[in-house]
């Protein structure tokens, strides 16, 4: 089908109008390019297509509700991958659909595909299709790798058309461009319509979720096309029996169908998140999953095939089937129960196939997992997020190793962080200027964010840096696209200091005293190893002396202190807007446990050792701290951030709710809420010692 500009004047094969190709990817909606499809006026265009073979072309109003990277077009050049748009039309048509592959990306570095499209030949538009050789690829990270084409013209007109694997009879992908100077141009997977935005409030109905909405629908229209009684034109099925074309070896072409439309009658997983920990429970899955990480049934069934590639998959597949059937649902509609009984009836029709033993596991599994699942309650349910431990919840990881003779410059990594599992490396690079750090981390945060937030449910953001940087970077300010607002209004976002264990050995940060000698009052509670605590958790041996103990368990101690109580506020550094010096290491370490230290008055510099006031609070053993990074007015009145923190930070029953605490403050903020203006600018130390960082130390070196 083609694209045209839309308004009274054009005929329906007016080359002047004709903007480029696309094709029905669901039931009234198309795919094309952004920049095929960003040249219609006011986000309309005219959608010209054929009904069905014979029947002559008709055209129907589309309007384009989602284009990726979203924002206003290139002044000039090539659009930025990965160039894909979806249009929905304005009314209902009949017309079929294309049958997109489910697999993992297939970039080849060499093969076959096939194209089709339409271009202007001789004053007409007429179509062309033919085949390509895949030459490689173009780009590094996943949303800008390209497949190079070659061995056949793209002529102008053509973009937006599908690339289909002729061995299997699946459009994998688009053309995107045409080469300059040489025969061919580039394609781009389907699978990057994975980074379409994740709602943020949990989903109430599949159409909250654009990405699920087009792709289950797909699923629902091939499966219902292949039951239709009265169907008179072959399906996809039938063509792919005669091909003999199974993925894996595993699933005939009708049973294939049958499975992904059942799926797409379920709600969809309520995250990516957790669609990942479905597929790492799977007993002998073990393929590395590709990114975009997977997002909907169908991804997670394509990432099996990869798995197992012969009949022994089956039972993988079908454990995968009865975990989709049990799952937590992020709603439940009217439908959802006999959707349940509809997969379960196929499930256990297809293991039949199988032998006794692996029947008893299927059923023994789905009693499981009705089990675990409880009463169906609604997932991310207001005041859900804020009862669960930050420490508990998926995060992602940002390392920064500063470059010591390059200091303006810094070696970074992204990591997603799950709970019960060791960190997973998304990316990592060099050299990036601290200034720019948000632009070189914005591809890499996306994807790890959509690895772990939930609708209702955004992951946390740790930020890992040498001390030197945890005053001076901003990570909460950070933004990932143009027209992106900060991210630490759209999640929480806390701070770790990475190089802790190398304070003790810094000389620039030596105390006069002998700090080596725990002369000061320590504090533990009995139950950590002390032979007692009196009631307000100052630790005495018999001998009624003080006991110091190791720094690290110190660390530990207050940690597990201030989330089991309520925490109390120190500010460190101004007394009733006098400022102050912080206090020396001794004197921080006589400090209650349940002490959070704060900074009203960081990056003033009035006093000489202000720079290591940060350094001097990690020493003694605070895993939690609160400052602004924002140089104050010497005048300033300060009374309300004094009031704010005692008030915000002193107010919830533990320290677990502080990262979310100081997320609100700043969303809050971000919308103008005036009573919490005195927030602008605060930073959250927040670093756990039971959860330590991956590979300490691992970061790149100088050579």
């Amino acid at each position: 089908m083609r694209i045209h500009r839309s308004g009274a004047g054009y005929a329906l094969d007016e080359p002047a109008s004709f903007l480029g190709s696309g094709f029905f990817v669901a039931p009234n909606w198309v795919l094309t390019c952004a920049h095929v499809a960003c040249e219609g006026e006011g986000g309309e265009v005219a959608v010209v297509y054929q009904p069905a073979p014979g029947r002559g072309m008709s055209a129907v109003t589309g309007h384009v509700v989602a284009m990726l990277p979203d924002g206003p077009a290139p002044p000039a050049g090539n659009w930025p991958p990965p160039d894909l748009a979806l249009i929905r039309l304005g009314a209902p048509v009949d017309h079929e659909c294309v049958y997109v592959s489910e697999r993992p990306p297939a970039y080849y570095a060499d093969g076959k595909v096939l194209y089709a499209g339409w271009t202007e030949v001789d004053g007409r538009l007429q179509m062309l299709y033919g085949p390509l050789t895949v030459q490689g690829t173009i780009g590094g990270w996943p949303s800008d790798v390209q497949l190079r084409l070659g061995e056949n013209d793209l002529p102008h007109g053509v973009s937006g058309g599908p690339v289909i694997d002729p061995e299997r009879g699946e459009v994998i992908g688009l053309v995107k461009s045409q080469a300059h100077h040489a025969r061919g141009g580039t394609s781009i997977g389907l699978e990057q319509l994975r980074t379409l935005p994740v709602p943020a409030e949990p989903l109430t109905a599949e159409h909250d979720d654009l990405y699920q909405a087009v792709f289950q629908a797909h699923d629902r229209y091939h499966r219902d096309r292949q039951r239709h009684p009265d169907a008179r034109r072959q399906t996809w099925a039938d063509v792919q029996r005669q091909l003999g074309a199974r993925p894996g070896r595993t699933l005939s072409p009708d049973e294939r169908v049958q499975l992904l439309g059942r799926l797409a009658d379920l709600p969809p997983p309520v995250s990516t998140h957790a669609l990942l920990d479905i597929l790492d429970g799977l007993p002998d899955f073990q393929a590395s999953l590709s990114l975009p990480a997977p997002r909907g049934w169908r991804d997670g069934l394509g990432a099996l095939y990869e798995s197992v590639r012969d009949d022994g998959a089956l039972a993988l597949l079908l454990a995968y089937a009865v975990e989709a059937m049990v799952a937590e649902r992020p709603y439940v509609a009217p439908s959802t129960p006999a959707a349940e009984e509809a997969l379960w009836d196929w499930v256990w029709q297809a293991v039949q196939r199988l032998g006794a033993r692996q029947r008893r596991e299927l059923a023994a599994q789905r009693a499981r997992g009705l089990s675990r699942r409880g009463p169906r309650v609604r997932r991310g349910a207001p005041g859900t997020a804020h009862g669960r431990p930050a420490a508990a919840r998926p995060a992602v990881l940002v390392e920064l190793e500063q470059r010591h003779w390059e200091p303006d410059h810094c070696d970074w990594s992204v990591s997603v962080l799950s709970p019960d599992t060791e960190a997973r490396r998304l990316d990592d690079g060099e050299q990036a200027p601290l200034g720019r750090l948000a632009e070189r981390l914005a591809t890499p945060l996306t994807e790890a964010f959509r690895h772990c937030d939930e609708p209702g449910r955004p992951a946390v953001l740790q930020v890992a840096l040498p001390y030197s940087l945890l005053g001076r970077l901003a990570a909460d300010e950070w933004r990932l696209g143009p027209d992106a607002q900060p991210v630490g209004a759209l999640r929480p976002v806390v701070l770790r200091c990475s190089d802790r264990g190398r304070l003790a050995e810094d000389d620039a940060l030596a105390e006069d005293e002998d700090e080596d000698e725990y002369a000061y009052e320590g504090e533990y509670q009995y139950q950590y190893g002390y032979e007692g605590a009196d009631a307000d958790g100052h630790a005495y041996g018999d001998d009624g002396v003080p006991r110091p103990p190791d720094p690290e368990e110190e660390r530990r101690a207050r940690w597990r202190w201030l989330h089991m109580h309520r925490a109390s506020v120190e500010v460190l550094d101004c007394d009733e807007g006098l400022r102050k010096p912080v206090p020396r290491l001794e004197e921080l370490r006589g400090l209650p446990y349940g002490t959070v230290p704060v900074l009203c008055r960081y990056g003033d510099e009035r006093y000489d050792d202000d720079a290591a006031a940060l350094a001097r609070i990690v020493r003694g053993g605070f895993g939690v701290a609160l400052w602004r990074h924002r140089r104050s007015l010497p005048e300033e009145v300060c009374g309300e951030f004094h009031r704010g923190t005692f008030d915000e930070i002193a107010g919830p029953p533990s320290a677990h709710q502080l990262p979310e605490v100081v997320h609100d403050l700043r969303r809050k903020l971000r919308v103008g809420q005036t009573e919490t203006f005195w927030a602008a600018g605060i930073a959250l130390l927040y670093d756990d010692p039971h959860q330590p960082l991956p590979g300490a130390g691992d970061l790149l070196e100088a050579p």
